[in-house]
């Protein structure tokens, strides 16, 4: 059945999937909605993007998304208010960066009209898969891919986008334990750190599991060379606190510029937190929790929004981090919630309405 909604073609599913979906107990990205907004490239130029029912897609064998890894995604979600009332946070920011990642891989750039329209359009269609639970949300994949054939180490001619929703319930449960990382790296300068590339994901897990291993949750990623300051914190950027100022890394090749790093820094100086942009060695933060001024370390990203850290490993030694009442993290989580579920006003212009 074909339908138009905000000038995007849909093809109806025959049937919904919706009442087989305990909302109750949603695992973070793997239940889907009934459908997904698609978009080729061809012939030097993207289609119109169209609805479909969400299902496999094709794909020849010699697709050179298989072979030389031209693929690059975006996270963002949609929240429900207590009114039904459907928002986005910052969408605008995650285009931007989804045609920043595709200009260093490559990949054909996508017009703000394909982004921004075919998500509306999507979301409206899909809005009853948004759940209502608290710290529930629909978590929204773009994503871009060589869908191009071809053996020859070369970009390809053809790509495909997709956006695909999946109704989540929260990211992580209580605070993670990490590992200082002293042998691999996340990325590398001139690389392809700053882009949302798979392969940067991929070259994650192995670290990861070797610290899994050792009984640590995630892993916390120094630079390249030394290994002598902190940069990211798993697939998150992170945030230490030492005794009452807030810093983060700067960004740069390596370091993805988060959307929810950047709210985190604007909301922090709102607040009269005081706050710092710069290298973070790790011999700092060891001597910080050494004698007492590191108050506070936690992840920053889309997905967990804040994620508290209890403590880390570094060289063999474990030093835990201090229960803290008011910590700046659940002050920072609570303000950035609040404007996603659009529960208190929004002076920074970032809540944006889709029903």
């Amino acid at each position: 059945m074909e339908a138009m909604v905000n000038n995007i073609s849909v093809e109806k599913a025959a049937t919904s999937k919706i009442h087989k979906v305990d909302f109750d107990n949603l695992a973070f990205g793997s239940t889907y909605t009934d459908h997904m907004l698609v978009a080729d490239y061809a012939n030097g130029e993207w289609s119109a993007p169209k609805i479909i029912p969400y299902g496999p897609i094709s794909l020849d064998p010699s697709s050179k998304i298989f072979h030389y890894g031209q693929s690059i995604f975006e996270g963002l979600k949609a929240y429900k208010d207590e009114e039904g009332g459907v928002w986005l946070f910052r969408p605008l920011e995650n285009w931007k960066r989804l045609n920043k990642s595709a200009k260093r891989l490559a990949i054909p750039e996508l017009p703000e009209s394909h982004f921004m329209d075919g998500l509306v359009a999507l979301l409206q269609l899909e809005q009853n898969w948004v759940p209502r639970n608290p710290g529930s949300s629909l978590y929204v994949r773009p994503f871009m891919f060589a869908s191009g054939n071809g053996f020859h180490a070369s970009p390809a001619k053809e790509y495909k986008f997709i956006i695909a929703l999946a109704p989540s319930g929260a990211y992580f449960s209580g605070k993670v334990k990490v590992l200082i990382e002293e042998t691999y790296s996340r990325a590398a300068n001139g690389g392809v750190g700053y882009a949302k590339a798979g392969g940067n994901y991929a070259g994650q897990f192995y670290p990861t599991q070797l610290a899994a291993e050792k009984g640590y949750q995630q892993v916390i990623w120094t630079d390249d060379n030394n290994h002598e300051f902190i940069e990211e914190a798993g697939a998150m950027n992170v945030f230490v606190r030492i005794n009452d100022t807030l810093m983060t890394a700067p960004t740069n090749d390596r370091i993805l510029d988060g959307i929810t790093r950047k709210s985190i820094l604007d909301i922090a100086k709102d607040e009269g937190i005081a706050t710092e942009v710069r290298k973070i060695s790790v011999k700092e933060v060891v001597e910080a929790a050494k004698n007492g001024s590191l108050k506070e370390m936690f992840g920053a990203g889309t997905a967990a929004v804040v994620s508290p850290i209890s403590g880390f490993g570094y060289k063999g030694v474990d030093y835990e981090l201090p229960e803290i009442k008011d910590s700046y993290a659940s002050k920072l989580k609570k303000i950035i919630t609040d404007i996603q579920y659009n529960r208190t006003g929004d002076k920074f212009g970032w809540r944006y309405k889709v029903v």
